[in-house]
C-alpha cells in the first residue's frame, strides 16, 4: 500500500517541481491585460399591464432600438498582447456573451430564456509572416470578423463572424487585401438520414478595403462565396432518393461600400449588396456566410445609407439609416423589406441629453410565407428618451437613461395559437414579452436603461 502512494507521488512531485520552475518566468512575464466589452440593461412596462412589450415587424431581421430592447444582454471580452519584438506581436483575445429575459434576479442557465454563449477565441500576430508589407496579420481562432452593422436597428448586413483563419489588412499600394476561411455549421433535418447530422458550412471571404477614392472617403470591394459540405456518402443518399443538392447548398454575396468622413461633423456609409442561393438566411441577416439550406435557392439584393451627422455642433445630432431588401426566393417564401429611421439627440450640457427615435418598417410577403401574415404590414415606433451620458455624442457610452415608447401597426398583433403559443401577425412573437393584445394595432411602454461599452 505504502509503495503504490509513494509510486503515485513521484508524477506530482515532478508536476509541482516543474510548476515552480515555471513560475519565476510567468511572474516576470510582459503581459499587457486588456479588459472590453458591452452590456444593456433596465426595466419596463406596458401600459395596460404586463412587463415591457418590445415592437418588431414579423418578417423584419432588425428594430429600432432606442426603449425598445427586452433583455439584458452583455458581451464580456479578456485579451492580451503576448509577444512584441522586433516588429512582430502576438495578441489573445476572447469573449463570452450573455442573454437573460430580464425578469429575476436570478435567472438560472437551466432557464430557457437564458444563455451563455462563446463568442471569441482567437490569436492574432502582427508582422509574423515575413516577406509580407509592415502591419499584415495572420490570425486564426474563433472571432468578430470585420462585421458592418448599423448601430440605430442593430443590423448586421455584412459579418462572417466565427471560427476561421486569415491573414489580414496586407498593404496593396490602392487599398488592404484581407482573406479569410470561416466555418459555421448548419442542419437539414428534413433530407438528412439522421437528423442529427450536421452540414459544414464554409465561406471564403475576400476584400480590398481602404481605397481611396476623394478627400475623406473610401471604398471597400468584398466577394463571399459559401458552400455546405456533405461528405460523399451523404451525397450518394440523395441522389438515391431524388433529392437536388446541387443549388442550393452554395452561394456568394458581392459588396460595395462607400464611406465619406468628415461628412457634416460625421460619417455617411452607402452599401450595396447582392447574394444567390444558399449564402441568404430566411428571415435574418444576409451576411455573407453559409447558411448550411440544401434546397434553398434565390436571389437577393440589398441598398442601404446611414449615418452620423452634426446638425448644430456641440448641441444636436443625428443618426439615419435607410434599407431597401428584396430576396426572392424560388419557393415563394422571400420578402420586400424597406426601413428607415432617425434618432436625432439634443445635449443640454456634457452629461444630460434628450434623444428621440422614429423608425418605420414594411413588409412584403412572398406568397408562399406561413411563419407571419401574408398580407403586406408595417410597424412603426415613436421614443423619447431622457439620458445622462459620459459626454456628448450619439456614440458615448455608458449611458442611463429614461424613456417611453409608442408603436403602430396594421392589422392584428399576432395570430391564434398554436401549441399553446402566440403566432406572429404583424409583430414577431420573438422580441420580447408580447403584453399588447391579440387584436391590438398599437402599444405603449416605459421602463429605464442603461448601456455602457468599453475597451476594443
Amino acid at each position: 500500500m505504502s509503495t503504490s502512494r509513494q509510486f503515485m507521488r513521484r508524477p506530482l512531485l515532478a508536476t509541482l517541481v516543474g510548476a515552480s520552475c515555471l513560475m519565476p518566468a510567468l511572474a516576470h512575464a510582459d503581459i499587457n491585460p486588456n479588459f472590453f466589452g458591452y452590456a444593456r440593461s433596465g426595466i419596463g412596462s406596458t401600459a395596460g399591464g404586463g412587463s415591457q412589450t418590445c415592437f418588431k415587424a414579423a418578417g423584419a431581421p432588425a428594430k429600432y432600438r432606442l426603449g425598445n430592447e427586452c433583455e439584458t444582454y452583455a458581451e464580456l471580452g479578456l485579451g492580451a498582447n503576448l509577444f512584441d519584438q522586433r516588429g512582430t506581436s502576438f495578441d489573445f483575445a476572447s469573449r463570452v456573451a450573455y442573454v437573460t429575459s430580464q425578469a429575476n434576479d436570478d435567472e438560472s442557465l437551466k432557464d430557457d430564456d437564458n444563455n451563455i454563449a462563446l463568442r471569441e477565441m482567437y490569436v492574432t500576430g502582427t508582422n509574423a509572416i515575413g516577406g509580407l508589407p509592415n502591419g499584415s496579420t495572420l490570425w486564426a481562432g474563433k472571432r468578430f470578423y470585420k462585421r458592418h452593422d448599423i448601430h440605430m436597428n442593430d443590423f448586421y448586413y455584412w459579418d462572417v463572424s466565427g471560427p476561421g483563419v486569415g491573414i489580414s489588412d496586407i498593404d496593396m499600394g490602392i487599398g488592404n487585401l484581407s482573406l479569410a476561411w470561416v466555418r459555421s455549421s448548419g442542419s437539414d433535418s428534413e433530407n438528412f438520414p439522421d437528423g442529427e447530422q450536421r452540414l459544414s458550412d464554409d465561406t471564403v471571404d475576400l476584400r480590398l478595403t481602404d481605397i481611396a477614392t476623394n478627400p475623406g472617403g473610401s471604398l471597400q470591394l468584398g466577394v463571399d462565396y459559401g458552400r455546405a459540405s456533405t461528405p460523399e456518402w451523404l451525397e450518394d443518399y440523395y441522389d438515391d432518393n431524388d433529392i437536388d443538392y446541387d443549388e442550393g447548398d452554395k452561394g456568394w454575396m458581392g459588396t460595395i461600400e462607400h464611406t465619406q468622413s468628415n461628412w457634416f461633423g460625421g460619417s455617411n456609409t452607402v452599401a450595396l449588396q447582392y447574394a444567390t442561393d444558399g449564402i441568404i438566411t430566411r428571415d435574418g441577416n444576409a451576411v455573407g456566410r453559409s447558411t448550411g439550406s440544401l434546397g434553398q435557392e434565390g436571389d437577393m439584393w440589398r441598398v442601404l445609407d446611414h449615418g452620423h451627422v452634426w446638425l448644430v455642433p456641440d448641441k444636436l445630432d443625428l443618426l439615419y439609416t435607410a434599407i431597401y431588401e428584396d430576396k426572392n426566393m424560388d419557393d415563394d417564401t422571400g420578402r420586400k423589406w424597406f426601413s428607415a429611421g432617425v434618432r436625432p439627440v439634443y445635449y443640454w450640457n456634457d452629461i444630460m441629453s434628450t434623444a428621440v427615435e422614429l423608425g418605420y418598417d414594411h413588409i412584403e410577403p412572398q406568397s408562399n410565407v406561413s411563419s407571419y401574415d401574408g398580407d403586406d404590414h408595417h410597424v412603426t415606433k415613436l421614443t423619447i428618451a431622457q439620458q445622462w451620458s459620459a459626454g456628448r455624442g450619439a456614440m458615448i457610452r455608458p449611458t442611463i437613461r429614461l424613456f417611453a415608447t409608442y408603436a403602430k401597426w396594421n392589422g392584428d398583433a399576432y395570430g391564434e395559437r398554436v401549441n399553446g403559443y402566440r403566432q406572429a401577425n404583424a409583430l414577431d412573437t420573438g422580441a420580447g414579452p408580447n403584453n399588447v393584445d391579440f387584436n391590438d394595432t398599437d402599444g405603449l411602454t416605459f421602463g429605464a436603461q442603461m448601456e455602457v461599452w468599453w475597451g476594443s
